[in-house]
């Protein structure tokens, strides 16, 4: 096998790497800045170019981080690796592992849907699939992005003529800045956000991504101020004393699993729109068809369920246990 899971994450003995590792090692690949896919003390890491200044920021300047475009070979040990598009978030990359004529992909996370924020997915042939599992089942089935975001701007509009705040919950990498790059194109208002959530806004920008005028809610507004205004912020912090300055407000939160019936009624806000940065079913099943892999080995979510729909169809398919989380149920980013 030329990747296969070990106690601190996937490792390709050839190569001499893990991709994405929950433990410190010698030499890590990366496919995204995401913290579930990132941990600090590796003695060299390897990530996509347009990633790089998300894994610095997180990683710290003296990190021993090195970036290649998408598409270009490098030679590790016996292996070459290259990346390529994954369409989660900014700079997130596929891991496409060859050696005589034998080819693996890592998926890490990835979506198809389209998103001006980051590189669209590209389908990579190969042998052996490496996939995500996040929302493997049937139920989750996103609407087109398009109309996603209108719901959202109508939200606002509602909560704006009530005279209210409308605070959307949003995980502060990717989710976010993919929301505040589809609301640059439908309003030229201000959109208010969490401090958090300023050094990831920049790298976007800083990118190429256009976004809309962008200020931070700070004590300096209180109470009314924030009356009609929208309000981006990462999930935690939700309940926390941060949120006393906007008084009576509308909430809502933006992830897949708000397509789960009950799931908004479950944590109490007042709408819950199904915006992924994940594949659904359908792109799943896609992808995996697009591969044309022979054997798919699938990570973190619903793994059995998706292995087990893959085997009863011909395709050789197994679990693998790992730490990553996709994108969590639980109100944290």
């Amino acid at each position: 096998m030329l990747i296969e899971p070990t106690q601190s994450g996937l490792y390709c003995a050839a190569g001499g790497f893990h991709i994405d590792p929950w433990e410190p090692v010698d030499r890590a690949v990366i496919t995204h800045a995401h913290g579930d896919h990132l941990v600090a003390g590796s003695r060299a890491y390897l990530c996509s170019s347009s990633s790089l200044p998300l894994v610095r920021h997180r990683l710290g300047d003296d990190a021993p981080v090195q970036g290649i475009p998408f598409g270009e070979p490098v030679t590790m040990g016996d292996v070459r690796v290259s990346l390529h598009p994954a369409g989660h978030v900014l700079g997130s990359a596929q891991v496409r592992v060859e050696q005589r004529g034998e080819c693996w992909v890592a998926s890490g996370d990835y979506k198809r849907a389209a998103d001006p924020t980051c590189a669209a997915f590209e389908p990579q042939r190969c042998h052996t699939f490496i996939t995500e599992a996040t929302f493997a089942l049937p139920l989750f089935r996103w609407d087109p992005p398009a109309h996603t975001l209108d719901e959202i701007v109508a939200w606002w509009d509602e909560v704006r003529a009530a005279d209210r705040p409308a605070v959307l919950f949003a995980y502060g990498l990717g989710k976010s800045q993919r929301i505040l790059a589809e609301l640059a194109s439908r309003t030229d208002r201000p959109v208010y956000v969490h401090g958090s959530l300023m050094d990831a806004n920049d790298a976007y920008a800083a990118a190429g991504v256009r976004l809309p005028e962008i200020r931070r809610a700070t004590d300096e507004a209180r109470g009314r101020s924030f009356a009609g205004q929208l309000v981006i912020a990462p999930p935690s912090a939700r309940g926390s004393l941060w949120m006393r300055r906007f008084g009576d407000h509308s909430s809502a939160f933006a992830s897949g699993w708000m397509r789960i019936r009950g799931a908004r009624r479950r944590r109490a806000y007042d709408r819950g729109f199904a915006l992924s940065d994940h594949a659904d079913w359908e792109a799943l099943l896609q992808t995996i068809a697009d591969t044309g892999a022979e054997q798919v080995f699938v990570t973190h979510g619903y793994t059995e369920q998706l292995a087990r729909y893959l085997d009863a169809r011909g395709v050789a398919a197994a679990a693998w246990r790992t730490r990553y989380e996709g994108e969590t149920e639980a109100e944290t980013e």
